[in-house]
């Protein structure tokens, strides 16, 4: 970034009002708590804004087995139940969306979610690149809230009763596009104010601001979807456009643009912070505090990297082909999870419909007590949120583990492994009982998205801040852009062939998914034997009477 540039960054007018009105400023411990906060808020957003596409994907594709009525959650029951007896009152209510409705209506929604994913990962390299040289909070900003109208102009199609296809691609590829500004700056913005002490854990449990966005993002959009599934998009993109505003507002990007060193300042430096004490500052002469800062400690003596650089960085290449198949697996659930329930669900229904068309061995009783209750469209998006939860949990305890035994590539490795029995359980024995469906699918999540959580928060500004990056060279977007980008083309991968495999029956999904884990576990073997090795080889330091005994006989030799 050029000096120019750097003087002209500014601290957030949010801040600077409450400067203003309390007369003293925070403290650095304060100031990290808030930049977890607003980057939480802020990329659990983009997430949101996401998932409409995977509630709504029941209701474009219509399938007249599935229909349901009632009122969606947060009116009625979470998970929504319905009869059997309400399939014919039902059918003639929806006929689905044109162009979607149709005999390739899953391939077209393939598609549109492809489109999304190869867009979000061709401009996570730019984002990343440009990330590294302006200025965080603007770029986060803008994008935000571009991202928010694209959103929302995909459900405003429902409203202009639009019926083209190129329209809802071409919305997709666009929110894609500035999407992609999200994941590099953020993580940008937690390498620039944490210092490497416990990063893991504080990076897993920040991290649950994915399994948050998604969580909230299906529950907004079923919410809503009574009403039209255009609002499905539409509030969500007002969520991710307001929150582009909150960052706008209070996000301090950078630790020096307030007066305070880096995360990975010399100790010298940091002992000049007050980190306890709020530092005094007398009313009405905040603005020429902050200006006097900005002048003197801007971060102006950074200096971005390029992509060639970034990919020689020990590690990368490793882990952005792991983050691919991981993000294969994960995004297929994030999109296609609601549209499986609801499907696999409904073919117990079909057979039996067909049972009491042509039979009358089933009375009405024994039928309810075969077919019992199922899930519907909206109950499916609601559910799904507890593979999430899963995630959740699993975010947190990869990078504890991660945190114990300093081992990324051990860790990871592990929980990909421990995703293959885990969805094969899930697929096995999830339609026993919703209990059962519950529970596994939780379980599937803590070991899907643990890894996917670790490998594109810690281990990107681990490598990000890499010794072999000499000077004051600084590649924490630019990394975390190569990783979590090459992992979106996997993303973007992993919907597209569920599309059309999904035509062949969900077993066949279920063995990519599973091939998907094991080749990301596979991928970082190679890392694994090195951390093993180098732990098994590792000298023990002696004890305090080892250390005595070698004194004395030290000391007598030398007598």
């Amino acid at each position: 970034m050029s000096k120019n540039s750097d003087t002209m960054r500014k601290t957030p007018p949010g801040i600077l009002l409450i400067r203003t009105i309390r007369g003293k400023d925070w403290s650095l411990k304060s100031y990290r708590y808030i930049v977890l906060l607003i980057t939480f808020i802020a990329y659990a957003s983009y997430h949101a804004s996401r998932k409409p596409s995977s509630i709504v994907k029941s209701v474009l594709y219509f399938d007249p087995m599935k229909a349901s009525e009632g009122n969606p959650w947060p009116v009625g029951d979470v998970f929504i139940k319905e009869e059997f007896v309400s399939f014919d009152r039902n059918r003639a209510k929806n006929n689905g969306w044109y162009p979607f409705n149709g005999t390739d209506g899953t391939s077209k929604l393939g598609e549109i979610d492809v489109a999304f994913l190869a867009c979000y990962s061709l401009g996570m390299f730019v984002a990343g690149h440009l990330g590294d040289t302006l200025d965080l909070r603007l770029f986060l900003t803008a994008g935000m809230i571009v991202s928010g109208i694209f959103v929302g102009l995909f459900g405003m199609g429902y409203f202009w009763n639009v019926h083209v296809f190129w329209f809802f691609l071409v919305m997709q590829m666009a929110a894609g596009l500035f999407q992609a500004t999200g994941w590099p700056s953020v993580v940008a913005v937690i390498g620039n104010w944490f210092g490497k002490r416990k990063r893991c854990l504080i990076m897993g449990v920040w991290n649950a601001h994915t399994s948050v966005g998604n969580i909230s993002g299906s529950l907004l959009a079923a919410a809503v979807l009574d009403y039209g599934w255009g609002w499905s998009f539409i509030v969500p993109g007002a969520v991710i456009a307001s929150s582009g505003i909150l960052v706008y507002l209070f996000l301090p990007a950078y630790p020096e643009d307030i007066g305070f060193g880096g995360a990975n300042a010399s100790s010298t430096k940091l002992d000049l912070v007050p980190h306890d004490e709020e530092a005094q500052i007398p009313k009405g002469t905040a603005v020429a505090v902050e200006k006097s800062y900005s002048l003197k400690q801007g971060s102006g003596s950074r200096k971005g990297v390029g992509l060639f650089k970034a990919f020689l960085i020990p590690g990368v290449i490793p882990f952005a082909l792991c983050l691919f198949f991981s993000k294969l697996v994960a995004y297929t659930f994030l999109y296609w999870l609601p549209f499986y329930l609801s499907q696999t669900e409904s073919e117990t229904i079909k057979f039996l419909c067909i049972c009491k068309l042509f039979s009358r061995l089933f009375d009405s009783v024994v039928l309810q007590k075969l077919v019992g209750e199922y899930v519907s469209v909206k109950s499916a998006g609601n559910l799904s949120t507890l593979f999430d939860v899963g995630g959740i949990f699993g975010g947190i305890l990869a990078g504890h583990i991660f945190d114990i035994l300093n081992a990324r590539a051990t860790t990871a490795a592990s929980f990909m492994s421990a995703a293959i029995p885990s969805m094969l359980l899930y697929r096995t024995y999830g339609d026993i009982s919703q209990t059962i469906n519950i529970l596994l699918m939780m379980i599937a999540g803590l070991f899907i998205n643990g890894p996917y959580a670790l490998i594109a928060t810690a281990v990107s500004v681990d490598l990000g801040t890499h010794s072999s990056l000499r000077g004051d060279s600084w590649a924490l977007a630019t990394v975390t852009a190569i990783i979590d980008g090459t992992g979106s083309v996997g993303a973007a991968l992993g919907p597209l062939l569920t599309g059309f495999i999904s035509t062949k029956g969900w077993d066949a999904v279920f063995i990519k998914l599973m091939f998907g884990a094991l080749i990301a576990a596979l991928l970082l073997s190679r890392l694994v034997i090195a951390e093993i090795t180098e732990k098994t080889h590792k000298p023990i330091p002696p004890s305090n009477g080892q250390q005595t005994l070698e004194g004395n006989v030290v000391a007598i030799l030398l007598h």
